[in-house]
């Protein structure tokens, strides 16, 4: 398998581990972005400890300049973009008749304004090398929709909307752009819901439980080979079939 430059935004958070930690395993040079430096040095060197690497770069991806600046500080360290993961996100919860524009804002800005920041700037070095990778992490709250997640369904919605638009533009350029898109996960955001609440959402999937991270990170490597060159503008549901629509 060729060696590849894999940019994961969000790469701290649970998902977002597990994803650069497959990357990092099956061969490829990885890097993930930051805000804070402190804590950010500190997750890096836990993975080193597993022996393997993942290289840092300052960016608040919710800002085009950041995402701009990130992106070129990649690399300067790793060498051009081949596979973008955008996975970075947010949650302001709420129900809509409560919900403040700043809660709308910092939502779609983050999670939805964020593949746009980050995608731009390495989509014109895939299209000349004729190869890319582009996968967003959305939710399964984007397909069926969630109470109290207005901002968070419609920005996970609109990244598989930038998903299926971005591939018709650059499957002849070798580029697959696809959706992962996560069911209940048991990450630490998770987990730390009451069990009582856990447990109501356990018992609405099928596979009664929750998720594991590197079953997503299983699903985002499954995009990447070359003999995946022929999937694209996909969107696939990792959900235990608590959602299981077409």
């Amino acid at each position: 398998m060729t060696s590849r430059v894999a940019l994961v935004t969000g790469g701290t958070g649970g998902i977002g581990t597990a994803i650069c930690r497959r990357l990092a395993l099956t061969g490829h040079r990885v890097a993930t972005n930051y805000r804070n430096e402190e804590k950010a040095r500190a997750w890096q060197e836990k993975l080193r400890a597993d022996g393997i690497e993942v290289a840092l770069a300052a960016g608040d991806v919710s800002s085009d300049a950041d995402a701009e600046a990130m992106v070129r500080e990649v690399e300067r360290q790793l060498g051009p973009v081949d596979i973008l993961v955008n996975n970075a996100g947010i949650t302001r919860d709420t129900t809509f008749h409560k919900m403040t524009s700043q809660q709308w804002r910092e939502v779609i800005t983050t999670n939805l304004d964020s593949c746009f920041n980050v995608t731009r700037p390495v989509i014109e070095g895939m299209r000349a090398r004729k190869w890319g990778r582009i996968i967003q992490i959305a939710s399964i709250n984007g397909q069926k929709g969630q109470y109290g997640q207005a901002n968070y369904a419609a920005a996970k919605a609109g990244m598989h909307g930038f998903t299926i638009s971005l591939a018709q533009e650059n499957a002849k350029f070798g580029i697959t752009v696809n959706t992962v898109s996560p069911g209940y996960i048991g990450t630490d955001m998770v987990m730390a819901v009451p069990e009582d609440v856990r447990a109501k959402i356990v018992a609405q999937i099928p596979t009664g439980r929750l998720g594991e991270p590197d079953e997503i990170a299983y699903a985002v490597a499954f995009f990447i080979p070359d003999e995946a060159g022929w999937i694209t503008g996909a969107n696939l549901s990792a959900n235990g079939g608590q959602y299981m629509g077409w």
